[in-house]
């Protein structure tokens, strides 16, 4: 029914596939959409340009951190979030194995500096640095064993575990330090209060953004199985309607998003095992909106008096 409305509307016939400015491929992926049929620059269009949204979402978690003063390792994780999105533009754009490495290795990368900030919080410095030093090697392991089997599902099976791992672990702790019938140490009846409403807020947060994520992993999976049929109905209905069906460019979209609320997430998670929920808020006015951790206004005026005068009331 909808591919009948779209084929009444105007517009214009795919071009032949041909050789481009990257050719030949060399990468061990070659994804569902054609290669250089709209421009010799770029082998896969759709899928190169919408890693835009990553580097949008990053440049905004970026500027959020260093406005707000989040951990640095925050700051670090958007940074690789920046990362992820530079390679997968890269490696869709040149199809050419050492990009695909780039895409591919800084995912694992990234995920394993959100698995340290996860694991190491509240621990002492020597955990930490075996923690550390464990993950680094974990990391180079990957890297090279990965390299040796050049085989995409050994990638995509280890990104999966990891992410599963960093995700359960975080909801334990959000859970166990949070919920006021978990605290061992006692809290005030205004403290369990505002810990089960800012609970109830990351719930939702992880609904949301898990949900989204979990859309993108099953137009991965369709993009896969049913890429014959996706390829004769776009070049049936033409451009620009076939772009819509381009399923792994939906993939970047949404798994971006996913990403972008997770470390939202981690952030005001973070904030708040640090006893620090009156300092900063959750700005999520509404599901259609980015997420942010912001500092409250009273905290802002204080850090603003703290750069006009050089001193804090505490410290006169």
């Amino acid at each position: 029914m909808v591919l009948d409305i779209l084929k009444r509307l105007p517009s214009l016939k795919y071009p032949p596939a041909q050789a481009g400015r990257w050719s030949p491929v060399t990468s061990t992926l070659n994804w569902c959409e054609e290669d250089y049929y709209a421009t010799i620059y770029s082998a896969e269009i759709i899928n190169t340009l919408t890693n835009i949204w990553f580097m949008y979402l990053s440049a905004k978690g970026i500027h959020n951190c260093l406005t707000n003063g989040h951990d640095t390792t925050f700051l670090v994780s958007y940074i690789g979030y920046l990362l992820v999105g530079t390679g997968s533009f890269l490696f869709h754009s040149t199809l050419k194995y050492p990009m695909q490495l780039v895409d591919e290795l800084s995912m694992i990368y990234t995920t394993c500096l959100m698995c340290y900030v996860t694991f190491s919080f509240g621990k002492t410095s020597t955990y930490r640095s075996v923690l550390a030093s464990s993950l680094v090697g974990l990391s180079l392991f990957i890297t090279l064993y990965y390299h040796f089997l050049q085989d995409p599902v050994f990638h995509q099976t280890v990104y999966a575990i990891l992410t599963a791992v960093v995700f359960f672990r975080a909801v334990y702790v959000m859970e166990t330090l949070l919920r006021p019938k978990f605290r061992t140490k006692p809290t005030g009846k205004r403290e369990e209060q505002r810990n089960v409403q800012i609970l109830s807020e990351m719930w939702v947060m992880i609904a949301w953004g898990l949900s989204i994520f979990l859309g993108g992993f099953f137009f991965w999976y369709l993009d896969i199985a049913h890429c014959s049929t996706l390829r004769r109905w776009r070049r049936e209905i033409g451009m620009p309607w076939g772009f819509f069906l381009e399923l792994h460019g939906w993939w970047h979209l949404m798994t971006g998003l996913g990403g972008y609320c997770y470390i939202v997430w981690g952030i005001w998670l973070r904030h708040c095992l640090n006893g620090r929920q009156d300092e900063f808020k959750l700005h999520w006015p509404r599901l259609t909106t980015m997420p942010m951790v912001v500092k409250t206004q009273n905290a802002a005026d204080r850090h603003a008096s703290y750069l006009t005068n050089g001193v804090t009331k505490k410290e006169m």
